[in-house]
């Protein structure tokens, strides 16, 4: 089965097979691999070793997420500006709602990144925001917003950022020295590098890090505590038991990414996945959610064919049964269908791809006007 979502991604059977160990994360032989998973993680993300850490956390990315919102965005003087542009901005602001954090919108339209000027107004009219929260990569709709741009303005207004980039780290490019004005990059082990689910990982300022003690007013959730059991027992412990082997399987998939060449390789391939996906479609008859030039390399999303023969779970299987398999829901306002450009896939892949959809939209009866 040809797995086309934005996550989890398809694997490399290298990755998949260092899942079949059995590992002691208590263990000190399992230490050095930890540490050389963070240090590379680090690297990745354009950080130096004396200035910058990356903290794992178990779990989902908005896990992360929500861990990086009460550690650096205090409760009581702190308040969080969310570029709202799509499905997973609004969990952004859901999570530090909950989290009793103030909040505020800037809300943008879902076709289109945020604009560098948008943010600087917004962050003038409101001298009370501390931080913004901006998501790198949308997979609501597979629009990108300009982080490195926006991060200008939020570095010129002395305000902070926290980088939700869970469907972005290592394809989209990031440099943490070159942005001090961030707190966090946040991202998972299952989207960009390839890896399988249950592990997230913040990479940080230590000197921020050490700032937000006492901040979280959650255990589970604290980063400066991650930080701070790393540098009482050691950066490859942990303070709850971890998925080892998801995460020694992460070690492999990030091996496997810097020797293909790591972020810039990994984006060409995305892009021309991208690119054939999205001219194979158009060519079909399907009309794509978002201009090209607002088109993100991650996901690319398709209206729903107004035709009384296409349902979307039906599509779906139809597609399982030729043996590609998508999202069988929606985030964005009108009906679409997304399907997933990253992943161990190439350009054959997502051309098998484009041919299974023809099929599955045959399978039920729709055939689209100006289908080439």
């Amino acid at each position: 089965m040809l797995l086309l979502i934005p996550g989890p991604v398809q694997t490399r059977p290298e990755v998949r097979s260092a899942m079949a160990v059995d590992i002691a994360p208590w263990d000190r032989d399992f230490f050095p691999e930890s540490i050389a998973i963070r240090e590379k993680v680090r690297d990745v993300a354009g950080g130096l070793p004396d200035r910058h850490v990356a903290l794992p956390l178990q779990g989902a990315g908005h896990f992360i997420v929500e861990a990086a919102i009460r550690t650096f965005v205090p409760a009581a003087a702190g308040k969080l500006l969310v570029v709202s542009n799509g499905a997973y901005a609004d969990r952004m602001e859901r999570l530090a709602r909950e989290a009793g954090r103030d909040v505020a919108i800037l809300r943008i339209p879902d076709t289109r990144g945020v604009t560098p000027g948008e943010v600087a107004a917004a962050l003038a009219a409101d001298s009370a925001v501390t931080h913004l929260g901006i998501v790198y990569s949308e997979t609501g709709s597979g629009i990108v917003n300009d982080v490195v741009a926006v991060g200008e303005v939020v570095r010129a207004a002395g305000r902070r950022m926290i980088v939700d980039g869970v469907s972005a780290f290592g394809a989209l490019p990031f440099d943490l020295k070159a942005q001090p004005e961030v707190d966090a990059m946040v991202f998972t082990s299952n989207k960009c590098i390839e890896g399988l689910p249950g592990m997230g990982f913040a990479v940080c300022p230590i000197e921020r890090v050490e700032a937000s003690a006492g901040n979280a007013a959650s255990w589970s959730f604290d980063l400066s505590d991650v930080y701070a059991t790393g540098r009482r027992a050691g950066f490859g412990s942990f303070r709850f038991t971890p998925p080892v082997q998801a995460l020694h399987a992460f070690g492999v998939a990030l091996d496997i990414f810097i020797a293909e060449g790591g972020q810039p390789a990994r984006l060409a391939r995305y892009c021309e996945n991208c690119r054939i996906l999205y001219e194979g479609c158009v060519k079909l008859g399907l009309v794509p959610y978002l201009d090209w030039k607002e088109q993100g390399p991650i996901i690319a999303l398709f209206h729903q064919p107004k035709h009384p023969g296409f349902k979307l779970l039906e599509f779906v299987e139809a597609l399982k049964r030729r043996g590609v398999l998508i999202s069988n829901f929606h985030n964005t306002v009108e009906p679409t269908f997304r399907i997933g450009c990253i992943g161990h896939v190439g350009p054959d892949e997502i051309r098998f791809a484009v041919g299974a959809i023809r099929g599955a939209l045959e399978d039920l009866g729709v055939r689209q006007k100006n289908a080439a």
